[in-house]
């Protein structure tokens, strides 16, 4: 927004995908977890000291559930080596002294710029609590976030009537193929079923909060079986008459 980039989430990849999206990590403002799953967090520290290492220099502020202080503590230690020589070699400021972290606990008002306001809403993911769907009311639009949930009453609330949704969806009739090929497959078959939101479910979430646009992220199953874009969207289809866009990477829109 504004040539400001605002991170929702930042899993395994997430400075590489931004390399290629030519998006600027000097331009990072701020930063929002929606929970510690490692998809979702495991490139936190290292998206800012990439960004850090290249031309990031202005302060970020990161917010997300506990103990996202503690992980910010951690990984500065655990790259202190690197931070140090960096500083001492190349005249870098501190890292530390640029990322900003904040806790949330509960849903509300989270943060505000002159670019956007960021709302949260406590959302269920089962057994990871606490998890959230950010909303960012911006001038010319309304973007929500639904993070990982099955259907959420909450979620809901903070949708209604926004432009863009962005929802995790899972697909039920490929759902067993994927968990024929795990060797954990009776608790990850539980986990999926109680964690996460149908085609069917994110259709009428999307419906009941009368967004403009859905876009379909997060799949699951996401890789093998290889399900097609229209077997998504013919799924959600009958639950939701708005636009629809099945997401893909570097997907502007």
């Amino acid at each position: 927004m504004d040539g400001q980039i605002y991170v929702i989430d930042a899993g395994n990849g997430t400075p590489r995908q931004m390399a290629l999206a030519k998006l600027r990590y000097s331009s990072i403002r701020a930063m929002f977890i929606t929970h510690h799953h490692s998809d979702h967090n495991a490139d936190y520290g290292n998206l800012l000291l990439l960004g850090w290492g290249t031309d990031l220099a202005q302060k970020v502020n990161t917010f997300g559930p506990p103990p996202l202080v503690k992980m910010t503590e951690l990984f500065l230690a655990l790259n202190d080596y690197d931070i140090k020589t960096r500083m001492a070699d190349e005249g870098r400021p501190p890292l530390e002294r640029l990322i900003v972290p904040h806790e949330i606990t509960a849903g509300g008002f989270v943060y505000q710029d002159s670019n956007v306001k960021v709302t949260a809403a406590l959302v269920e993911h089962p057994p990871v609590s606490p998890a959230f769907a950010y909303r960012f009311d911006c001038p010319d639009r309304s973007i929500v976030i639904s993070g990982d949930t099955r259907p959420s009453a909450n979620l809901v609330k903070l949708a209604k009537g926004a432009d863009v949704l962005v929802h995790e969806v899972m697909y039920l009739p490929e759902l067993e193929k994927l968990i024929a090929a795990d060797t954990n497959a009776k608790t990850l078959r539980e986990h999926l079923l109680a964690s996460h939101t149908t085609t069917e479910g994110v259709g009428r979430v999307a419906a009941e909060a009368v967004v403009k646009t859905l876009v379909l992220s997060h799949f699951v199953p996401g890789g093998y079986p290889f399900i097609k874009d229209e077997v998504w969207a013919d799924a959600v289809r009958p639950y939701f008459s708005g636009k629809l866009i099945v997401g893909q990477d570097l997907l502007e829109i």
